[in-house]
């Protein structure tokens, strides 16, 4: 059912920073994830089979890639008559040297004028960022019968581990009482997924105001939620029950990979009923070779594999060479492990080649090593 009264916005300018190298020449919603697909397709797809039509996405650094990505919206099947994808980056300004959204909540209000083209009823912003499939549709329902002024997406999460989201306290009713942004000691393990429905006329009046405010951040979490509950508006939070990640770090980039080698593996990319759609890459089929040896790993068109893989995410175009070894590691497009090379707990970046013989990487590592540069092998 078509979601014409609700208009989406994703937020997807940020710098991407502790991904290091991968974000150096790449926005993070570019980034590539799951063997073909990357990182801003979750939520365009999920938009796409929530029936919303028209989308804006907001785009920040490094963005060429990115922009020229998304405006393409035949992609996501937004691109039939009243649909669409449209690129919104910052606003030029005569009075600062740098043009950037100054916080979440200032690239809604660079484009107040975008969203009223539309005059929609409800407003859905989004992170570009997170890996998850959602039913915005629902959420949206939700958010009606509870007749809402805002409804915000919540997650619980382990509550060692709370102290690390923006968390949100509840009365028995579901209604939030309280935000704690980053709290020491947590209330509440219900951590903020970053997805927001709004009453547009609600909204738009606080971002006028929020705009004008020379002490604000200009943010969502720090300064338009709060300034919501202190005027007493109702906000309900809606728990999402699902896969969800954060993929900020090296880290949970991998395990986000990793976990589509789980036999419960609930995000199920295969799902025919709730498609994530991406681009239609033209390549051949992979290859096996006769000695390869191949345990657990999740492996995409285009591969070419003549040694050992095990427990790995292999993406497209990725070739390991004979007697090559690749152990709990994800290979991005391209990257190509030459002959005898050992590759362990590691994440290799696009395209880049892991000389013969050379050994990259640790099993006793407590963290994942990412490999963005050419590691030189025997000559």
């Amino acid at each position: 059912m078509k979601q014409n009264n609700m208009l989406a916005m994703i937020l997807a300018g940020g710098r991407g920073s502790r991904l290091h190298d991968l974000t150096n020449k790449v926005a993070k919603p570019a980034v590539s994830y799951g063997g073909k697909y990357r990182i801003i397709d979750f939520p365009l797809s999920n938009c796409a089979n929530s029936g919303i039509d028209v989308v804006g996405v907001l785009t920040q650094y490094e963005s060429i890639l990115l922009n020229s990505y998304v405006a393409a919206g035949r992609r996501w099947g937004l691109d039939a008559k009243d649909s669409g994808v449209y690129v919104l980056p910052p606003r030029e300004k005569a009075d600062v040297d740098l043009n950037v959204y100054r916080g979440t909540a200032d690239a809604i209000s660079q484009n107040i004028d975008f969203i009223d083209t539309y005059s929609p009823e409800y407003l859905l912003v989004l992170s570009g960022d997170h890996i998850y499939k959602m039913n915005y549709a629902k959420m949206l329902d939700y958010h009606k019968a509870n007749n809402a002024d805002a409804t915000i997406a919540v997650i619980e999460v382990p509550m060692q581990e709370a102290s690390r989201f923006g968390i949100m306290n509840t009365d028995e009713t579901g209604q939030i009482v309280e935000f704690e942004e980053k709290p020491q000691q947590p209330k509440s393990n219900l951590a903020s997924m970053g997805i927001y429905i709004f009453d547009w006329k609600i909204l738009r009046k606080m971002l006028v105001a929020d705009m004008k405010d020379p002490e604000s951040s200009h943010d969502f979490g720090k300064d338009i939620i709060p300034s919501m509950l202190a005027d007493n508006r109702k906000l309900c939070a809606y728990k999402f029950q699902g896969y969800w990640k954060d993929v900020g770090t090296i880290d949970s980039l991998w395990e986000a990979n990793m976990d589509l080698l789980a036999k419960n593996n609930t995000l199920d990319l295969n799902d025919p009923s709730w498609k994530i759609y991406t681009e239609d890459t033209t390549e051949l089929p992979h290859y096996v070779g006769t000695n390869a040896e191949i345990k657990g790993a999740y492996i995409t068109q285009g591969c070419h594999i003549e040694g050992e893989v095990r427990n790995s995410v292999l993406f497209t175009g990725a070739k390991v060479g004979p007697n090559a070894k690749v152990i709990d590691s994800v290979l991005m497009p391209g990257a190509i492990v030459e002959d005898g090379a050992v590759v362990t707990r590691a994440l290799v970046a696009d395209n880049i080649r892991i000389g013969a013989n050379a050994v990259v990487g640790s099993a006793d590592s407590d963290h994942i090593e990412l490999v963005a540069k050419r590691v030189k092998g025997e000559e």
